[in-house]
């Protein structure tokens, strides 16, 4: 392969030269491998399994890097007209992603939290927001801030006993909301949130907005964001579509890009002619999703994400999340086999297995856990007392296996 070629025509040739069909482990040894060589070389004596945390670069990630600070040194200010075609490349990309009807309805973003902020500062009056108690950190912590600060009236759903999460009491939920806030795949348990599109119906017919935490979700399996009907969509590139941290986004359905919805959350991009340097009182927006757009934007998360989004869409989330599934299946048996329950591997959870500790302070254990892993070559991570164990494309029937035993001899349960 031409190490000169272009990220795209580089990786669309690695991906070529594995044929259609099923994902094999020799296959990948032999096409895929290869676009990772970095990161694979710099950690051989390690099984990678926190790829639900973040994700493994690929090689093309340092080139693609290089060429957005080679504009900036060799064309100064104009590197700007290189810099806004590859933020354009970076929403059309995602737009396929998510399968958006068009790259404006995606709107770069540093967080999914920076894109819940823009949604929730779109209401005048005081929304009545439902969210489940799973949500991650940073979307619960900005919910309750808002609700803390008045802004909001905050309604959490409860996990039932299971730690899960049922479709009746998020239906039941829904009817009393203007905005329903919910992750498509939950991030300590993996569980994904069920009947979605059910639930996105009802709180439409009740006159709710529906808001989608897609982070666990997006390059794990096919979404589809028109097919939901959701209202908005929040996530980043930092996992599973392997873009490091600050390639955030948010997902806007067109019927809210006509100029009936808008934010406080803008800046000078977000201008209807943002260089003429008019000031009209009241202020005139652009038109679709870049109303949506804030001040001088960030340009090298665009770049830093582009492999890992091609790659992802060459793929084929299909072919990845029944790869994934064969992976987790592997994992949750042969952790059976030692005697150890998991959970995962199945049609109802996202690209990550759990192993749940026990006890007073299973909180605890799970953190000594992880530590104990890492001492034997196997890099997990825990929430709370749940260990997160995720294989990705990359990891080897040989480190799962390694993976399972580790956790056999590291961790009491």
């Amino acid at each position: 392969m031409n190490a000169n070629m272009e990220t795209p025509a580089r990786i669309a040739h690695a991906i070529a030269a594995l044929g259609p069909g099923s994902l094999t482990e020799g296959g990948i040894r032999q096409h895929v491998a290869p676009l990772f060589s970095r990161v694979l070389g710099a950690n051989r004596n390690r099984a990678y399994l926190a790829n639900h945390s973040l994700g493994r670069p690929l090689d093309a990630t340092t080139d693609d890097l290089a060429q957005a600070i080679g504009l900036w040194q060799s064309k100064l200010g104009d590197a700007w007209d290189d810099w806004l075609a590859e933020i354009g490349a970076y929403r059309a990309r995602l737009a396929q992603l998510l399968g958006a009807p068009r790259a404006d309805c995606v709107v770069p973003k540093t967080s999914a939290g920076q894109g819940l902020r823009a949604i929730l500062n779109t209401y005048d009056e005081v929304p009545r927001v439902v969210a489940t108690r799973g949500e991650f950190d940073s979307i619960d912590l900005i919910l309750r801030q808002y609700a803390h600060r008045g802004r909001i009236a905050l309604h959490f759903v409860e996990a039932r006993d299971s730690g899960l999460f049922d479709a009746a009491d998020l239906l039941a939920a829904s009817k009393q909301a203007d905005l329903v806030v919910v992750s498509q795949v939950l991030f300590h348990t993996g569980q994904m949130l069920p009947e979605l599109p059910a639930l996105v119906a009802a709180a439409h017919a009740g006159g709710a907005r529906v808001l989608i935490d897609v982070y666990h979700s997006l390059g794990v399996f096919p979404v589809d964001v028109v097919a939901l009907d959701a209202d908005f969509a929040i996530g980043a590139s930092y996992k599973y579509l392997r873009g490091g941290p600050g390639a955030g986004y948010l997902y806007l359905h067109p019927r809210h890009l006509d100029g009936s919805l808008s934010t406080l959350d803008v800046g000078w991009f977000a201008k209807k002619d943002h260089f003429a340097y008019q000031r009209p009182d009241p202020p005139q927006f652009a038109e679709g999703g870049d109303a949506f757009l804030e001040s001088t934007p960030p340009v090298m998360t665009c770049y830093q994400a582009r492999a890992g989004q091609v790659f992802t869409e060459a793929i084929g989330a299909q072919r990845l999340r029944e790869y994934s599934l064969a992976q987790q299946q592997r994992l949750v048996s042969a952790l059976a086999e030692r005697g150890i329950g998991a959970t995962g591997g199945s049609a109802y959870y996202g690209a990550f297995v759990v192993v749940t500790c026990k006890g007073d302070d299973a909180s605890r254990a799970a953190r000594r856990g992880v530590e104990a892993l890492a001492t034997r070559g196997v890099i997990a991570d825990a929430r709370g007392a749940r260990i997160r164990l995720c294989p990705d494309v990359l990891t080897t029937t040989d480190e799962l296996d390694l993976a399972a035993s580790a956790v056999a001899e590291a961790i009491p349960l």
